[in-house]
């Protein structure tokens, strides 16, 4: 008791020491209070010293607020996507499902149980539980215990006599209204109580490292409340299972994507708070602004991280409220529809975070090129789409040439292999697909070239000015080939209909980290790095390290399963 009263008071005078800081941008007077509560320093080492939560490795800490919890009780956590588990020590569950977090000492992996089973499970797959309403199958257990218990009970707070699918569809209709103020609140604390507190103290705060630790946050808080006032218009608070909040979705659907921005500004979030987590002064002012805004125990990258658990949350919040939908009901078409409307913005976003990833990949490809002429390929490309050796026919000789192609969005290009070293390239030329049209070419003989083909296609400009004849060694490689053309031009509308862009800041960074890669006077080659990133691009799997703000991806795949990226591994260029 002397412990925890010492520790309060200490907070306190914490408070009052450092809410100068927050409150007013002239110089305060401190001393008064310094003599009391000792220097700065003294503060700092005590509170890195204690069980305080900035003493954490990394900065991070709100494990050990996590860790508290559980000493007092057991903590929920609701699973945002399945986990398909590794080894006998992992904890597998499906999306939606709750798991009674055990452990969170450590940051990436937690220690939990669902129902008999226990085990290890990555913390960046689950939601905490905080301030929500009781778990749905903790609702459904009471529901099975009361017909268990004679039946008599199908009372409940939600109103006499309901049916149980009306009121469960009423529970997840209360839920979603509860979280999304919740989260309203959430969002406003971040505006006010920090954003707004860091901009008054410019000696402290450039606006471009407020614009990369918060990101677009105040755009999605903006239009977060005009999605409230429409879901409040819609809910129907005597009979909340009548509500009819699917067309609130479908209304602001293409609003949603602005969580794009924010979700892959996120990485680049985390690493500028770390920075300036190590220097105490902001150590002490981000936990003023806190305490000030009485905001819960939480650090700052724990309250940035919401967002983005924010959408993924979305589609299974609809998922569950479809599921206690009658198709007779009058929202139940605008429930599914909104569903997928959901479920595609969260995979817009995914999509949107693997192409920014991906950009320093093939910068690093393109500096590996031996003899790179023009500009670089990220001046109109983010996206490797198919790869392959093909027989390039010229005029006027109509001579073959084997060559490498590299189909990215935009272009094409080809390279020669090195004769002695075949892990080496040499850069041969680059077309235009804007510009180029696909002709599928039956076998026989090709009155344009005046040679007989086989398994070729052509590449011919709209005025037939430039020609390019193309063969593969087999059938299904030319069908490959046509199927990644036809998904190329797709995927360039895509692109245009979504505004996906990459900048030029973006772009040049790429391009700076991948000529730092290579030593001056070695040889350039096709790198290792490059060819597992090949395999591993469309297929992810869950690394022995997970960090938590890293990952906002649906436990369902973007694609189908594609022969390519098993074949690829044996393509000549990759092997040394």
């Amino acid at each position: 008791i002397n412990k925890q009263y010492y520790c309060k008071t200490k907070l306190n005078l914490f408070v009052l020491y450092f809410s100068a800081l927050v409150i007013t941008d002239g110089p305060q007077d401190k001393s008064g209070l310094a003599d009391e509560v000792g220097s700065e320093d003294d503060l700092y080492n005590e509170f890195r010293s204690s069980s305080n939560r900035f003493g954490h490795p990394g900065g991070g800490g709100e494990q050990l607020a996590i860790n508290e919890l559980i000493s007092d009780g057991s903590v929920c956590a609701e699973a945002l996507w399945d986990h398909v588990t590794m080894d006998d020590q992992e904890l597998g569950f499906k999306a939606g499902d709750v798991i009674e977090v055990v452990d969170a000492t450590n940051k990436e992996w937690w220690w939990g149980r669902v129902l008999d089973s226990e085990g290890w499970f990555p913390a960046s797959f689950v939601r905490l539980r905080v301030n929500q309403d009781e778990p749905m199958e903790e609702y459904l257990a009471n529901l099975d215990g009361a017909s268990e218990g004679g039946g008599a009970s199908m009372e409940g707070p939600l109103g006499p006599g309901l049916p149980c699918k009306e009121q469960m569809r009423a529970n997840v209709i209360n839920e979603i209204m509860s979280t999304e103020r919740d989260y309203i609140k959430h969002l406003k604390d971040i505006c006010e109580g920090y954003i707004k507190q860091c901009r008054k103290r410019t000696d402290m705060f450039t606006e471009e490292q407020l614009r990369t630790i918060f990101g677009n946050i105040d755009e999605l808080y903006r239009f977060q409340k005009k999605f409230l006032k429409a879901l409040e218009k819609k809910f129907n608070k005597d009979h909340p299972h009548l509500s009819e909040i699917g067309s609130c979705f479908l209304e602001h659907q293409t609003n949603f994507q602005i969580y794009s921005e924010y979700c892959n500004n996120h990485p680049n979030a985390c690493v500028q708070l770390s920075k300036v987590m190590k220097i105490k002064k902001y150590v002490f002012f981000f936990e003023a602004c806190r305490l000030l805004q009485k905001m819960i125990d939480i650090s700052l990258d724990g309250f940035l991280l919401t967002p983005v658990q924010k959408i993924c949350k979305y589609p299974l919040q609809l998922a569950e409220l479809l599921k206690y939908t009658n198709p007779q009901h009058r929202d139940y078409k605008d429930v599914e529809a909104a569903l997928n409307a959901m479920k595609n913005v969260a995979r817009l976003i995914n999509e949107r975070k693997r192409r920014l990833e991906n950009i320093d990949k093939i910068a690093q490809w393109q500096s590996s090129i031996e003899d790179w002429e023009g500009e670089d390929i990220l001046s109109r490309s983010s996206d490797l789409i198919f790869s392959g050796d093909l027989t390039k026919i010229s005029q006027p000789q109509a001579k073959g040439q084997q060559r490498m192609f590299f189909l990215f969005d935009h272009q094409l290009v080809f390279c020669k292999k090195d004769l002695l070293r075949r892990d080496i390239l040499y850069y041969k030329g680059r077309l235009d697909m804007d510009q180029m049209q696909v002709v599928d070419v039956e076998d026989g003989k090709d009155k344009d070239f005046n040679v007989s083909v086989k398994n070729a296609l052509k590449l011919c400009s709209p005025g037939g000015e430039e020609v390019h004849l193309l063969c593969a060694k087999k059938p299904e490689q030319k069908q490959r080939w046509l199927r990644a053309f036809a998904d190329e031009r797709e995927q360039v509308q895509h692109d245009l209909e979504t505004g996906f862009t990459i900048t030029e800041v973006q772009k040049k960074q790429a391009m700076l980290n991948a000529s730092k890669r290579h030593q001056t006077g070695k040889p350039k080659a096709v790198t290792r790095p490059y060819y597992d990133f090949l395999l591993r691009q469309k297929h992810p799997t869950l690394p022995t390290s997970l960090p938590q703000q890293q990952v906002i991806m649906l436990a369902e795949p973007k694609r189908k399963t594609s022969n390519f990226w098993h074949n690829i591994g044996r393509l000549t260029p990759f092997k040394k």
